[in-house]
């Protein structure tokens, strides 16, 4: 006897048993390691990223934002330039998307004919590159359109801040910060596979569509390479995918039809996208339960959730990025301070809620520190 298709196989050799990943361009079992393919790959292709990620963004977008230090009307001001919309795109969450994908954001300070500041404007990560000088100090950024090189000068001629980088810590780099992107590359590449895989099962009717087995009998003959090529092309019209699953066979010549079928371990793939989308969203610092990925979904966790999103990831994030622009605007405002309004942010209420509770109960404190210290001015 002899399986349909080894005898083809030994005229016309198959291919080799892997294929290019579609979003990467990579061989299967790798993953892309450019910036802008792993952002084809996990944002634009991968579901449980895109929304940690938009999950990040939007909300430290949406943030309240404190500022002082400096004098009411400069706070005013730099609140306005904060949330001045440049491009139709939000200053704090764009940043706050180039810093947690590529681990660099930079802002670009446009001044007036007077040399005040008059906006914000965020410029694309991968488009930038730093210029140092003999000792290694950045003094210039390149900033790359396709061909065109435009030179940016980290400062004006007043000495004031041209260009603000604000960057994650890298430990093996003085002047690029390291992304969350990077180490996500590897799980959105399995997700993503596991995806491709139910898919190709769905197309055959959730199964291995089996093998058709060739007994030759006693005087041992073999199919022909008209009869492999006309078996083949019937079986690929009229019996492959989806749209005829469960269409009956009708063999001739003895053939005899051989189902095949998969253990479990190999239809285990639930479990498999599961542990690669919890591995997406510890990469972002997004709680698994937020992404809609099963697990404790009780209420009480949510809720924890939803603070631990806020305590661990998006408040250190917008620190990160209010403490930069607050830092490049000195020049013109010195004091300024920014910083998020935390007794705005809803999430955290309960913890506000219980601190003011511990200070108005603190009998040892006059009003004046409990004020002082609830963040009020003195009366």
């Amino acid at each position: 006897m002899k399986l349909f298709g080894w005898k083809g196989s030994a005229e016309t050799p198959r291919p080799v048993l892997s294929r290019a990943y579609a979003m990467g361009g990579a061989m299967l079992g790798e993953w892309p390691a450019a910036y802008e393919p792993q952002v084809r790959a996990a944002v634009l292709a991968n579901p449980v990223a895109q929304r940690a990620v938009r999950l990040v963004s939007e909300a430290a977008g949406e943030a309240a934002i404190a500022a002082s230090g400096a004098s009411a009307a400069e706070n005013q001001q730099a609140r306005a330039l904060v949330r001045h919309v440049s491009g139709g795109q939000g200053l704090v969450e764009t940043l706050a998307l180039n810093l947690l994908l590529h681990g660099n954001s930079y802002v670009q300070i446009a001044c007036d004919a007077a040399g005040a500041p008059t906006e914000l404007f965020a410029l694309r990560p991968e488009r930038v590159s730093v210029d140092v000088d003999a000792r290694g100090w950045p003094v210039a950024y390149q900033y790359r359109v396709g061909e065109r090189v435009t030179r940016l000068a980290s400062e004006d001629g007043a000495g004031r801040a041209a260009i603000v980088h604000i960057k994650a810590i890298n430990p093996i780099d003085d002047h690029y910060g390291l992304g969350c992107l990077g180490a996500a590359s590897g799980p959105v590449a399995i997700h993503n596979a596991a995806t491709q895989w139910n898919k190709a099962l769905l197309d055959n009717a959730a199964r291995p569509s089996g093998a058709l087995v060739y007994d030759s009998g006693k005087d041992g003959a073999t199919l022909s390479a008209e009869q492999f090529a006309r078996l083949k092309a019937e079986m690929e019209a009229a019996f492959q995918g989806a749209v005829n699953a469960g269409r009956p066979m009708l063999l001739e010549g003895g053939l005899r039809w051989q189902s095949l079928s998969m253990s479990p371990a190999e239809m285990d793939f639930v479990a498999l996208k599961a542990a690669a989308a919890r591995e997406i969203a510890l990469a972002f610092g997004v709680p698994p339960m937020l992404l809609g990925i099963p697990g404790d979904n009780t209420y009480a966790n949510y809720r924890e959730a939803n603070k631990a999103l806020w305590r661990q990831t998006i408040v250190p994030l917008m620190s990160k990025i209010l403490g930069g622009i607050a830092q490049g605007l000195r020049g013109w405002m010195p004091g300024l301070e920014l910083g998020v309004d935390m007794d705005k942010v809803p999430e955290l209420a309960d913890e506000r809620s219980a601190y003011w509770e511990r200070i108005a109960g603190a009998g040892f404190l006059s009003d004046e520190e409990k004020r002082a210290l609830l963040g009020f001015g003195v009366i």
